[in-house]
C-alpha cells in the first residue's frame, strides 16, 4: 500500500468557517492556497473562477466542502 498524499482526491475549494467581522466573511482556499475571503457565494464563484475554475457546482461535495455551516452560513 502507497503513503502516496497525490493518490488521494482533494476538494479543490474549501471554504472556512465564519469569521466575525463587519461584515462577517469567510476564508477561501482553491487547490490547497489561501485564496482570499468571501462574504457571500458570489465570492466564492469570483474567486475560482480567478483561479482558473471554469465550472462551479456550489452543491457538489467534490467541489465545494464547506467547513463550519454550508453555502447560506454567512453569520457567526
Amino acid at each position: 500500500m502507497s503513503n502516496d498524499a497525490a493518490a488521494v482526491p482533494r476538494t479543490p475549494i474549501i471554504v472556512l468557517g465564519v469569521t466575525p467581522g463587519d461584515p462577517p466573511f469567510r476564508l477561501v482556499e482553491i487547490n490547497g492556497e489561501a485564496v482570499g475571503t468571501a462574504r457571500d457565494v458570489l465570492d466564492v464563484v469570483r474567486l475560482a473562477h480567478h483561479a482558473g475554475l471554469t465550472h462551479v457546482d456550489l452543491d457538489d461535495p467534490a467541489v465545494v466542502r464547506w467547513v463550519g455551516g454550508g453555502k447560506y452560513k454567512w453569520a457567526p
